[in-house]
């Protein structure tokens, strides 16, 4: 099986352009035991809820910067059980739709940031109905100011499969014990990690890199096929 990262077209056909804002989200935070202020952007679970809990409570939810750890971590642990297993809630994992202003043209799939994923609603039930897994579509609540707005999905991709050891320099810092904070850098070359990657998804996340997003050779195949590669790039990535 191949995989593939998917990537921005220099030359888009159509012109999308939104923001990222959500309801909910985990603090960033200031790490007791490395110092670093911190939280991450890419991770994001659009179909979690979090209007059960009391208002206040919510507000909690929020981007800022938790002083707390001990708050930061109950907080965490509270929605826990409301996210797919064995994934990580960083600070500023976000929870809820994808909601803000959205303006231009939005093709079948669209990739206007490299770590958010949206499809039309009809290219998403096609390229349920070839077999591909992994394919969760959570409604947006993004705004539009023309009439007609296009209904679109956001796709909630989960963090599966790392890079190989080897495509990270040799003298990279442990991550901190505390926090988890690895503070690497993407890199230019990536290889992945052949026994991490996962065999019942065909799109998911890197653990380690949030912000890539990896298909395999089967989205591939019923993308290009079904005519929905206008602004996405598919770049094959090495494993060992």
């Amino acid at each position: 099986m191949r995989f593939y990262m998917l990537k921005q077209v220099p030359n888009p056909r159509y012109s999308p352009w939104h923001t990222d804002e959500r309801k909910w989200g985990l603090p960033g935070v200031q790490c007791p035991v490395c110092h670093a202020i911190w939280s991450m952007a890419a991770g994001a679970y659009p179909s979690v809820d979090l209007s059960h809990l009391p208002p206040q409570e919510q507000k909690k939810y929020s981007a800022r910067l938790e002083d707390d750890y001990t708050e930061f971590e109950r907080l965490r642990e509270q929605v826990r059980p409301l996210v797919p297993p064995r994934v990580h809630l960083w600070p500023g994992t976000g929870f809820g739709p994808m909601k803000g202003s959205a303006q231009g043209e939005f093709g079948p799939l669209v990739l206007a940031h490299s770590w958010n994923l949206l499809m039309r609603r009809e290219p998403l039930e096609r390229l349920q109905a070839e077999g591909l897994h992994g394919l969760k579509g959570c409604r947006t609540e993004l705004r539009f100011r023309k009439k007609n707005p296009p209904e679109l999905l956001e796709m909630e991709l989960l963090p599966r499969g790392s890079v190989h050891p080897n495509c990270l320099p040799i003298d990279r810092p442990a991550p901190c014990t505390k926090c988890e904070r690895k503070g690497w850098k993407l890199p230019s070359d990536l290889i992945l990690e052949e026994n991490s990657l996962p065999r019942d998804l065909d799109l998911f996340r890197l653990e380690d890199f949030l912000t890539v997003i990896i298909c395999t050779e089967r989205f591939v195949e019923a993308v290009q096929r079904l005519g929905y590669e206008h602004d996405i790039a598919f770049r094959e990535l090495p494993r060992r």
